[in-house]
């Protein structure tokens, strides 16, 4: 018997090498694929709780922002306001007690007639009811120096959300405390 040229066997017999193995016979032989890297759970993890801060974060602070303010068509005849609104578009308004600083109070809130929108000159026309219903209020306002009107009236994009309110409010420059008399 003849075997093919190479090296010889072990031990200077002629054996043939033995054949490759076509699977590892050692102790890891059948142990589980390798576990994957716990940081990208930790990443999913950190990631999940940063947009719960930034939520609770942004609640918190327009619950305390918005703390004292009321919807602008909501406010009621004797409400007092800590500012003025600034803007012509006016959605809300800060409230507090009257017997606190405010530089307005709400001394009259009329209703325009249901129906399609009259057009920005008749809403205007119509906020002339103000100066009558604040000598009906305070009669003696008018004497105090210092004393405005600052009057909040639908749009036409307001009244298509329903808004019918003219809010009639007396303004002093400075603030005040107290109810007008």
């Amino acid at each position: 018997m003849t075997y093919p040229p190479g090296p010889r066997g072990p031990q200077g017999h002629n054996y043939p090498p033995p054949p490759p193995q076509p699977y590892s016979t050692g102790p890891d032989q059948f142990s589980a694929p390798p576990k994957k890297s716990p940081a990208l759970k930790w990443v999913l993890l950190g990631v999940v709780v940063l947009v719960a801060i930034v939520v609770a974060a942004g609640a918190v602070f327009y619950l305390a922002r918005d703390r004292g303010a009321t919807e602008a068509s909501q406010v009621r005849s004797g409400d007092c306001l800590t500012e003025i609104p600034d803007s012509s578009r006016v959605l809300y308004v800060k409230t507090v007690s009257c017997d606190q600083p405010h530089k307005g109070e709400v001394f009259a809130v009329l209703s325009l007639p249901d129906g399609d929108f009259p057009g920005d000159a008749e809403v205007v026309k119509y906020t002339d009811k103000c100066g009558p219903a604040l000598a009906r209020y305070a009669p003696g306002a008018s004497e105090e120096s210092g004393i405005q009107l600052f009057v909040l009236y639908p749009t036409e994009d307001s009244w298509q959300r329903g808004d019918r309110t003219v809010t009639c409010i007396a303004t002093s420059k400075n603030p005040r405390s107290g109810k007008l008399e």
